[in-house]
């Protein structure tokens, strides 16, 4: 099957992956999609794997105001060189993560960073719910554990679905960043600021 620069966009717009990578996934699964997309998803895992272990101390303090002034976001992002720190599609990753700050209002960056006396605050109120529903013990530990899965995925930065597009979280595009610019990357922390609020909201320092 002939591999055409109309398929090698698609892809790319798919996965975030370098277009010869993209070139090479499709001539390899004869033009299929999905089975390209599934290669250079494991091949970018791997990729950001690898590269998790590196120190990451450079980068960009990205701001973003909301039309009006009534909202504004501070994120800090790091990669490991200077040279990617001054890379425009970086500096667009970073842009796009304060904008998705501001609109969707993360209070952390992940999981990690939630103080366990809020989880178990949330894990009791799920408990509690979920009893008073009369299903049986095992049944209801799982429906605990689906609501507080739903609860890190409102609260926690990496685990919310894109504002621009819902089918990617930002975890994936910052998998895929690390993918495509062969650097290990992190969101270190960030802060949104709301007009009329006592206080900003700080996202911490965890990446």
């Amino acid at each position: 099957m002939a591999i055409t620069a109309e398929m090698v966009k698609e892809l790319r717009e798919a996965t975030g992956a370098a277009i010869l990578d993209c070139k090479k996934a499709l001539d390899q699964f004869g033009g299929d999609m999905d089975k390209a997309k599934v290669f250079l998803a494991e091949k970018g895992l791997a990729t950001v794997q690898k590269k998790a272990g590196r120190a990451a101390r450079e980068g960009v303090i990205e701001t973003y105001a909301h039309p009006g002034g009534r909202i504004g976001v501070m994120v800090e992002v790091n990669c490991e060189t200077d040279f990617v720190g001054r890379n425009e599609k970086f500096l667009a990753f970073a842009h796009d993560l304060a904008l998705h700050i501001a609109f969707s209002n993360p209070q952390f960056v992940d999981v990690a960073d939630i103080p366990a006396d809020i989880v178990e605050a949330h894990r009791a109120e799920f408990m509690k719910e979920a009893k008073a529903s009369g299903k049986p013990d095992n049944v209801v530990g799982k429906i605990v554990e689906g609501k507080l899965d739903k609860f890190y995925t409102e609260v926690c930065l990496l685990r919310q679905p894109f504002v621009k597009d819902d089918k990617l979280t930002i975890n994936d595009l910052l998998s895929a960043a690390i993918a495509e610019m062969k650097e290990n990357m992190r969101i270190s922390r960030f802060a949104r600021f709301e007009l009329g609020s006592e206080s900003g909201d700080d996202g911490g320092d965890e990446a």
